[in-house]
């Protein structure tokens, strides 16, 4: 038997945790590696002008010269590429860490596989293959990912999701997939295996947070294309300085011209730009959710069309029986009864909630069905409706048009009491489901469920309106309850009566008018959709088509955390695009900071545009290289942190990025650089 895995939550570490430091320290240093550092560009060339100093300085110290300003650049440059490593290795570290407590999750499993003889086996779990099945007792851990063809039990699922609450897991449903590492808790089920090891739910979910198969977003190999063609311009700049200052008689080192280079070009969020999409996956992991890749992490941002189910998202879920409305000449007492006996075996909370109405409204205790020699005709998606056939009756309970065609269809000339219509709609119109209930061939009455919306849930559409996203509720209630349902929880559009083909089709047309398309869904038939939206959220809960269809994965099974996921894709691309705008502010402020000091002697006529007054050509340069470096370490909690995200429209976002974050970024840099001048000057750096 294998040792128990521990239980745990995946959740975001703390951002500065000694232990994730350290590591990245290491890291950082590892990352110095052209091979590695290749793949960001700017930073790659700050280390290739890094090195060249670094080998001016040996030369010059070899020749005897005097070196310590260049000491100095060459400290700050390093400086600077080490800690751009940093940011990127400290996202890394946290998914690490992460990955790291879900392999404590594994262990040397084992497993009992099924033999044709109906004896089983113990092998280890790593031998399983896909198509093999396992028996899994009380207190058996789940050797690997698998549905349930046989049997129903409990399984504490507290070691992937950390929910303490065990779960239903059976054959035949939505609810037959089961993960590799739980445990169940009762009875036994049989679990026939859908994924080699090594490719499990699990192995996914490690390379997943430690970030592994991550991948660069269209936006950000944009953005970097973008960062390369300013550094390029700057470094055309920078060469054509010498030409110049010869030409007034002057000369400018090496050294000068690099330092002057890396202070010039986007450094700030080329040393962020990794740690920003990192971090949004981070986040998303803090909210127990896995994003397959960070362009879907991104793809939540921009999100045009918010595809929410009803039951479970807009309202609590279980609908609840709130009254026997009964048809001219039928008692009371006669359609409480037969509801209730249709639904002795319904173990629905629609069910119950019958079974209890009739108990506490009219005095009809629960009877057992095996001592009324009954036969319970069981709810199919085909009929649309349940019952139960008991002494020469026949009783059924479903929706109304289904209850309709049975009974016109079983009864010639059967009579529909007018009335029946109009309770229908009028219970439709109230935001309810209609239940019709017959008894014999005749119509008896309809029961009235109650759809409870959440409280609070209309407000969230409307910061979601705010923000630019529609929505549209998807049910296969009738059009009038779901318009009844739509305007209370404020929606914008519903489609009811949805089967996985009108699902599909809506996706499609929302994706041909330009919209990105969010939803999710938990079971086999939500596949295709989930599959066709640009964000497609399975359930953990869900079958395994469903979860191999979405390119997220909710692992505690919540349909509303969909709004959370749009919102953490739009803090991404919030917080991607305010460092750029800081950083490009930046490096404008940088260089009308800089150019006036250092080429003054030079040229005297810049001297009106020293407005900041550095002390000399030399303390501006080491300033402004070490406020270069700095501002890098001072904006890595915001990298990994993410801006304040509140919903509003993307011109007010624009108007405060360029207030705040644009003017900041010109702002900062004069007042930094100064104060850096005055110190390194007072204690005589240069």
């Amino acid at each position: 038997m294998a040792s128990e895995p521990s239980s745990h939550r995946i959740k975001t570490s703390s951002l500065f945790r000694g232990d994730l430091v350290r590591q990245a320290i290491v890291d950082s240093l590892v990352k110095l590696s052209p091979r590695t550092l290749v793949k960001n560009p700017v930073m790659f060339v700050v280390e290739i002008v890094a090195a060249l100093t670094t080998i001016l300085l040996v030369r010059d110290l070899a020749a005897g010269a005097h070196v310590g300003f260049t000491v100095q650049i060459v400290f700050w440059l390093w400086f600077t590429v080490i800690f751009a490593n940093f940011a990127e290795a400290l996202a890394e570290g946290r998914g690490k860490a992460q990955a790291d407590a879900l392999r404590r999750t594994r262990s040397e499993a084992v497993a009992k596989l099924l033999q044709k003889n109906g004896s089983y086996e113990i092998v280890p779990a790593a031998e399983l293959k896909v198509g093999d099945v396992v028996l899994v007792e009380v207190n058996d851990l789940i050797p690997s990912d698998g549905e349930v063809i046989d049997g129903v039990a409990s399984v504490d699922e507290s070691a992937i999701t950390g929910e303490s609450a065990p779960v239903i897991r059976e054959s035949g449903g939505d609810r037959s997939a089961v993960t590799g590492g739980t445990r169940v808790l009762s009875d036994q089920i049989k679990v026939r295996i859908t994924a080699a090891q090594g490719s499990t739910f699990l192995d996914r979910m490690i390379h997943l947070v430690e970030g592994a198969e991550r991948q660069k977003t269209p936006n950000e190999i944009a953005l970097n294309i973008l960062l390369v063609g300013l550094t390029i311009i700057f470094l055309f700049a920078t060469v054509t300085i010498p030409s110049f200052v010869s030409y007034a008689g002057g000369a400018v080192s090496v050294t000068v011209l690099v330092a002057l280079f890396v202070t010039l070009i986007p450094t700030t969020i080329g040393a962020l730009l990794s740690a920003i999409g990192i971090a949004g996956m981070d986040r998303l992991v803090k909210f127990n959710v896995l994003a397959m890749s960070g362009r879907a992490v991104e793809a939540a941002g921009d999100v045009d069309t918010l595809l929410l189910d009803k039951t479970g998202t807009i309202t609590l879920g279980n609908r609840v029986a709130s009254e026997f409305v009964t048809m001219p000449g039928v008692s009371d007492h006669e359609l409480a009864d037969a509801a209730q006996l249709s639904s002795l075996s319904d173990e629905t909370p629609e069910g119950r909630s019958i079974v209890v109405l009739a108990k506490e409204k009219y005095g009809l205790r629960g009877r057992e069905l095996a001592n009324l020699h009954a036969k319970f005709i069981p709810f199919s998606a085909q009929t649309r409706m349940s019952g139960i056939d008991i002494d020469d009756h026949q009783i059924r309970k479903g929706a109304a048009d289904s209850i309709l065609k049975f009974v016109t269809s079983n009864v010639p000339n059967a009579i529909v009491p007018r009335e029946f219509q109009q309770i229908v709609d009028k219970i439709a119109r109230a935001g309810g489901t209609p239940l019709a209930v017959s008894k014999d061939g005749a119509i008896l009455g309809v029961i009235h469920l109650k759809d409870i919306v959440k409280g609070g849930i209309r407000e969230r559409f409307a910061a979601l309106r705010r923000m630019g996203i529609r929505t549209i509720m998807i049910t296969g209630d009738n059009p009038l309850t779901a318009a009844a349902i739509a305007a209370e929880s404020g929606v914008d559009d519903f489609l009811a009566q949805a089967t996985p083909e009108d699902k599909l089709r809506l996706i499609r047309e929302e994706q041909a008018k330009g919209k990105l398309v969010a939803m999710c869904g938990d079971g086999t038939n939500d596949a295709p959709a989930l599959a066709q939206a640009d964000v497609g959220v399975a359930m953990q809960t869900g079958t395994q088509a469903a979860r191999e269809a979405g390119n997220m994965i909710d692992l505690d099974s919540d349909p509303t955390k969909l709004i959370e996921i749009v919102a953490i894709g739009k803090q991404l691309l919030m917080t991607r695009g305010t460092l750029t705008t800081f950083s490009i502010a930046n490096d404008v402020a940088k260089y009308f900071a800089i150019i006036p000091a250092m080429f003054a002697v030079f040229y005297p006529q810049l001297g009106v545009l020293n407005i900041m007054h550095l002390a000399t050509p030399q303390s501006a340069i080491l300033s402004a290289i070490i406020f270069n470096a700095l501002i890098i370490i001072a904006l890595i909690p915001l990298a990994l942190r993410g801006v304040q995200y509140t919903p509003r429209s993307a011109a007010s976002f624009l108007i405060r990025n360029l207030v705040i974050y644009g003017a900041g970024g010109v702002i900062v840099p004069f007042v930094g650089i100064k104060l850096i001048d005055v110190i390194i000057t007072t204690i005589g750096l240069v």
